[in-house]
């Protein structure tokens, strides 16, 4: 069986709540665990730096993307197993995706919405069937799965999706769900 990827996008910056940090770390050393490989955005800042250490610290293969405009911003400076250095943001999300066999949306901002709304978007219009996994870390996307019932509600997208994506509590459920999805 081949390597299992797990892209995860979430905040480069660490947020209020210490328990997104600690989720962050958790992620990353359970991909290192199981023997998966973390796909992220290749920078050292905010959560996506906290999972990424977590995860070379525990020995996982990472494989990090970051567009050339991010270079000097999101500091790549620490070792990593292969660095991808893409033109823009739509190439490093295309790339992120296609390298992975599985999306995990850890808390975020703009660009943690932007890229879950978009591999939403493909697995809606068929272009992937991969998980898609939300860690709700002590809620923080229940504000998002309320849009989305809405959105629903007012008739601009079916009921059907929500089977695009599901949403986690905490790592072991995280760990629990990935497992399933990769048997």
């Amino acid at each position: 069986m081949s390597l299992r990827s797990v892209c995860v996008f979430c905040g480069s910056r660490s947020g209020r709540n210490p328990a997104h940090g600690i989720a962050a770390r958790h992620t990353g050393e359970m991909l290192a665990r199981r023997g998966w490989r973390l796909v992220f955005g290749a920078g050292d800042v905010g959560l996506m730096g906290a999972v990424a250490e977590a995860a070379t610290t525990a020995g996982a293969a990472t494989l990090g993307v970051i567009p050339t405009h991010l270079l000097g911003r999101e500091r790549t400076g620490r070792d990593r197993s292969r660095l991808v250095v893409t033109e823009d943001m739509h190439e490093r999300k295309k790339v992120m995706f296609m390298n992975s066999d599985a999306a995990v949306v850890l808390p975020g901002g703009a660009g943690s919405l932007d890229e879950f709304f978009e591999v939403l978007t493909w697995a809606q219009i068929g272009l992937h069937g991969k998980p898609i996994l939300l860690l709700d870390v002590e809620g923080y996307w229940q504000p998002l799965l309320r849009l989305l019932d809405h959105v629903i509600a007012e008739g601009f997208a079916d009921a059907s999706l929500l089977q695009h994506f599901r949403a986690v509590a905490d790592v072991p459920a995280l760990e629990a769900a990935l497992t399933e999805a990769f048997a």
